[in-house]
C-alpha cells in the first residue's frame, strides 16, 4: 500500500508540474495586442503565402495571416483573413500587395496607402469583416506583361518573315534597282547642265566687263549732263541774266545730248556687237575643236569669216 501511495503522489506531482508548464507557456505566448480582422478576396495566386505569415504596413509588422481558404461568396476567389493591430492607421484608401522575403520564397502581405482618403475603414455589421483590396504585385505585373511582350514578338517575327518572303524580296530588289537607275539619270542630268553652263554661259560672261565699262562711261556722261542742268537751274534763279544763262544751259544740254548720241551710244552698240561676235567666234572654235581635235597641235588654217564680218558670203549666194 505504501508503494502505491508513493506512486500516486509522484504521478500527481508530474501532472501538476505539466499543467503549470502548460499554463506558463500559454501565459508567455498569449497575444497582448488587440487586433482587428480584415478580409481579402482575390483571384491572384497566393504562391508562398502561409498561415502566420507577417502583415506589414509600409515595412512595419502590424499583424499576421490568420486564415487562408476559398471565398464562398465568389467562386474561384481565394479568401485571406488578416489579424491587424487596431492601432494600425488603415484607411479606406489602404490596399494590399503580395511580396516575397529575400531568396526564401516566403510571401507576406504588404499594406500601403495612396493617401486618397483619410477616413478609417468602416466596420461591417452583421458578422462580416471589412475588406481590403489586393492589387497585383510587381512580379505578377511583369509576368502578365512578359506574356504580352512574347505575343507581340511572335507577331513581329511573323510580319518580318512575310516581308522577306521570296515574292517580296524580288519586289524589294526591283525597287532598289529603280532607285539606282533614277540616281544615275540625275547624275547624267547634272553633268549635262554643267557642260551647258561651261560652254554657253562662260563666253558670254567674259564679254560683260567691257559692256559694264561702257555703261559706266555712259552713266558718267549722264551725271555730267545732270550737273550742268542743276547749274543752269541755279543760274535761272538769279535776278540778272536769267535768259542768257538759260540759253547757255540749253546749248550745253544740246551739246551733252549730241555727245551722248554721237559717241556713247555707238560705243555701247559696238560693245554689244563685240560681245556677240566674241560669243560666235568661241562657239565656232568649240565646234572646230570638237570636229578636229588635232587642230590644237597642227592648226586648222584660216578661219572663214562669219555673218557680219568682212568677206562673209552666205552659203548658196552668188559671188
Amino acid at each position: 500500500m505504501e508503494n502505491k501511495a508513493h506512486a500516486l503522489a509522484a504521478g500527481a506531482f508530474v501532472l501538476v508540474v505539466t499543467a503549470l508548464l502548460i499554463a506558463l507557456a500559454a501565459w508567455l505566448m498569449r497575444d497582448k495586442e488587440v487586433t482587428r480582422t480584415y478580409e481579402i478576396s482575390t483571384r491572384e495566386p497566393l504562391n508562398g503565402l502561409q498561415l502566420q505569415a507577417p502583415v506589414r504596413f509600409r515595412g512595419i509588422n502590424v499583424g499576421k495571416v490568420s486564415y487562408i481558404g476559398f471565398d464562398p461568396n465568389a467562386r474561384g476567389n481565394a479568401l485571406l483573413r488578416l489579424a491587424v493591430d487596431e492601432n494600425a492607421p488603415l484607411t479606406q484608401s489602404t490596399y494590399a500587395t503580395l511580396n516575397f522575403q529575400g531568396v526564401t520564397g516566403l510571401a507576406f502581405v504588404q499594406l500601403d496607402d495612396d493617401g486618397k482618403s483619410s477616413e478609417p475603414i468602416a466596420r461591417v455589421y452583421g458578422g462580416g469583416y471589412p475588406r481590403i483590396p489586393l492589387r497585383p504585385s510587381l512580379l505578377s505585373s511583369l509576368s502578365d506583361q512578359g506574356a504580352s511582350m512574347l505575343r507581340e514578338v511572335e507577331e513581329t517575327s511573323k510580319r518580318v518573315n512575310q516581308l522577306f518572303a521570296p515574292d517580296h524580296q524580288q519586289a524589294l530588289i526591283a525597287a532598289i534597282d529603280n532607285l539606282g537607275q533614277a540616281a544615275n539619270a540625275m547624275t547624267r542630268l547634272a553633268n549635262g547642265l554643267n557642260d551647258t553652263v561651261n560652254q554657253r554661259l562662260d563666253p558670254a560672261l567674259a564679254g560683260l566687263p567691257a559692256l559694264v565699262g561702257q555703261s559706266r562711261q555712259t552713266m558718267a556722261a549722264l551725271d555730267a549732263a545732270a550737273g550742268a542742268f542743276n547749274h543752269i537751274g541755279q543760274r535761272l534763279g538769279e535776278k540778272n541774266g536769267a535768259l542768257d544763262q538759260l540759253a547757255d544751259g540749253a546749248r550745253a544740254l544740246n551739246q551733252a545730248a549730241a555727245t551722248l548720241n554721237n559717241a556713247t551710244l555707238p560705243r555701247v552698240g559696238r560693245a554689244s556687237d563685240e560681245v556677240s561676235r566674241t560669243a560666235r567666234q568661241f562657239d565656232r572654235t568649240v565646234r572646230v575643236i570638237g570636229d578636229n581635235p588635232q587642230s590644237l597641235l597642227i592648226g586648222s588654217g584660216a578661219v572663214p569669216p562669219g555673218p557680219g564680218e568682212p568677206g562673209f558670203v552666205a552659203p548658196g549666194a552668188v559671188k
